[in-house]
């Protein structure tokens, strides 16, 4: 009886310091990143996302935050652009800022660095 005590007071331990580092975790500004959906510990925005039509998920969420929104798959953020405009303006009127390439794991992996 007193294991399953400690078991449950560990685990309602663990819960608890997990929700609190999500909470501060989201409250640090992470430079000059878009809004977007808040994201849970660990999974992210997953929950909020249609796997199978993510064009359509994609699109739903930039209703609310408009065609420049920040989501998190996983632990990773990716920044979504939606429309031609956005695009455009990304792609050629602030080309210096959007020069940069994120990491590719499996890339990474198979050409190992060249």
């Amino acid at each position: 009886m007193l294991a399953s005590g400690l078991l449950l007071v560990a685990l309602l331990t663990c819960l608890t310091v997990m929700v609190l580092m999500s909470a501060w975790r989201q409250r640090k500004p992470w430079g000059k990143l878009p809004p977007g959906p808040t994201p849970l510990p660990l999974i992210g925005n997953y929950l909020q996302l249609n796997t199978q039509q993510m064009y359509n998920s994609l699109m739903k969420i930039s209703e609310r935050y408009g065609p420049v929104f920040t989501v998190h798959l996983g632990t990773r953020r990716i920044v979504v652009l939606c429309g031609h405009e956005a695009v455009k303006e990304a792609l050629v009127d602030q080309a210096e800022e959007f020069s940069g390439r994120g990491e590719q794991a499996t890339f990474d992996w198979l050409f190992q660095g060249y």
